[in-house]
């Protein structure tokens, strides 16, 4: 039979190309990429720019720029140019403050600039690469690279190389100017009482957002590539004098150490650096919030910022922080507790209310009132099929409204919504193909699901949702509990960087430096989470509001 189908669908590789790819060995190109590496920079101009040359494809490269032009210093003239990406630097910044220098306003800096008399001192041989350095090119950023690596990289991020001949060095000026979309309202995590700013796609402007807001200098934020390819830029930040050494070091080792060519988004990146890969619950805190970043690192924990992602990693995390929402510092904090427990109560029936449907309905009618169960069953008389089907087409359908609703423009978002709630539901009802019941309890689960403050969080809901609804309809509630007790002890050995999930609950701790669920008033808040080992574990004293006790 296997014979029998591969005859027919099988793939049969024929010769009859009219070109052949050639199956490089991988030894090969990684032994060429190492030889091509660690290049220093040639004292000639030429040699330089064939390299550069080479090494950017300028044959068929449309937006790789190479100016060539003579540095005219005292009487002689030297041959320079300069090599930048268009689209990526700023011409007014490249025309003012790099060309205009260099060829316009050479001989008049030299005649009113007495202090490089030193440096072009006519007993003495002229040293063109410090006089180019420290007096001709009035940038504030500007840096003098030997390796090619280097200059390379400099190039990728917005720099401009200057090559100058007879210097074995070449200078890359800062003059970044690519477009990038300004600073604008949180469009994932969005407050009514709080601040109205996001990062952007700009790891700089990221961190100055976090520099605004926690002005200390004990905040350190250092930046490496990752990617043998791509090389993205990725900042790691966190408070010197608060966050616990072993921790940073972990995050750095971590990051440090992945061997991919490419990093493109902050959840490439959470999934490479978990402790646990395999599970679908989030083990780190997303999040696109400035003020929410900032007082994670205020408490000692650290926080990944990726170059062309508006969102933010913070580790550890543990399960209570997936509930909480960037607006609970802003509100009483009974509101807080009550929302927190809104949310709770939404996270369970959000896992187990279809299940629980399924379970009730097939095995235990006994636990429901007499009407709701002749309710239920005369709804259902003219339903042709199995409860099991029912639900299981309601959460398919429930499921495909969302992702078509998200995948489409926001002008067909509503309509797509109205369509397949209202035409679609009334129509399968009318058409007793769908129970009123199974209806409601579909939208309340996704309701329940939409409380849920993390996204990562209702995904992972969304698939263990389909199991308990399997399990339901197996053994009912002896299912139910089976299921919930493997999930249980399978999260309960879930770790965050070190840190057990279900902190401070498994393993059980003191709850009164607030690491709960439910949060203590503002001014108890004295102690930053035990489970972090910060060190400073107290975040203010014992009586914060002096005014209060000099009152009295």
């Amino acid at each position: 039979m296997r014979n029998f189908f591969n005859n027919i669908f099988g793939y049969i590789e024929t010769e009859d190309y009219d070109f052949i790819l050639p199956n490089t060995p991988n030894n090969l190109i990684e032994e060429k990429e190492k030889l091509n590496s660690n290049i220093s920079v040639y004292p000639d101009l030429y040699d330089n720019l064939n390299y550069l040359k080479i090494k950017y494809n300028l044959l068929i490269n449309s937006d790789i720029n190479l100016r060539e032009f003579s540095l005219p210093i005292k009487t002689k003239q030297y041959n320079a140019c300069i090599i930048y990406i268009d689209g990526m630097i700023n011409s007014d910044s490249i025309n003012d403050f790099v060309l205009q220098p260099l060829l316009l306003k050479n001989s008049i800096t030299m005649q009113e600039n007495p202090g490089l008399n030193s440096i072009i001192n006519p007993a003495k041989k002229l040293n063109l690469e410090d006089f180019i350095y420290s007096g001709l090119i009035p940038q504030n950023s500007i840096s003098k690279e030997t390796n090619f690596d280097t200059v390379i990289s400099k190039i990728n991020s917005g720099s401009c190389a200057l090559i100058v001949d007879t210097i074995s060095s070449i200078f890359c000026i800062e003059s970044k100017g690519f477009k990038m979309r300004s600073v604008a309202a949180p469009l994932v995590e969005t407050v009514i009482k709080g601040p109205q700013e996001a990062f952007i796609e700009n790891i700089r402007v990221n961190t100055s957002l976090i520099r605004k807001i926690i002005n200390n200098e004990n905040l350190i934020i250092e930046s490496f590539p990752v990617g043998n390819i791509s090389k993205t830029q990725i900042a790691v930040c966190y408070m010197k004098n608060i966050a616990n050494n072993t921790l940073v070091a972990e995050t750095k080792h971590r990051v440090n150490n992945l061997d991919i060519d490419y990093l493109l988004s902050s959840g490439q990146l959470e999934q490479l650096i978990q402790d646990n890969p395999t599970t679908s619950f989030p083990q780190v805190i997303s999040s696109e919030r400035p003020d929410k970043v900032c007082s994670n690192l205020l408490n000692g924990r650290v926080a990944i910022f990726i170059n062309g992602s508006p969102f933010s990693i913070i580790v550890p995390a543990v399960f209570t922080d997936f509930l909480i929402s960037s607006e609970d510092a802003n509100l009483n904090y009974h509101y807080s507790n009550f929302l927190k427990s809104v949310r709770g109560l939404a996270l369970f029936f959000s896992l187990l209310l279809p299940g629980i449907y399924i379970a009730i309905t097939a095995f235990h009618q006994e636990i429901l009132p007499s009407e709701l169960l002749f309710t239920i069953i005369s709804a259902r008389e003219a339903i042709p099929f199995p409860i099991i089907v029912e639900i299981i087409i309601m959460e398919f359908c429930f499921e495909l409204i969302l992702e078509a609703g998200l995948r489409s423009s926001s002008a067909l978002g509503n309509t797509i919504g109205i369509i397949g709630g209202l035409v679609l539901g009334e129509a399968a009802v009318s058409a007793n193909l769908i129970s009123p019941m199974l209806i409601i309890i579909i939208a309340l689960t996704g309701l329940c699901g939409f409380a849920i403050p993390d996204f990562s969080l209702k995904s992972s809901i969304r698939i263990f949702r389909v199991m308990y609804i399997l399990l339901g309809f197996i053994a009912g509630f002896l299912g139910l509990a089976f299921g919930f007790f493997i999930h249980f002890a399978i999260l309960s050995n879930l770790s965050s960087f070190g840190v057990p999930f279900f902190v401070p609950y498994i393993p059980f701790s003191n709850l009164d430096d607030n690491t709960g669920f439910h949060i203590n008033s503002v001014w108890k808040r004295e102690k930053r989470n035990k489970f972090l080992n910060t060190k400073r574990p107290f975040a203010q004293n014992h009586t914060s509001m002096k005014w209060r006790k000099n009152g009295q």
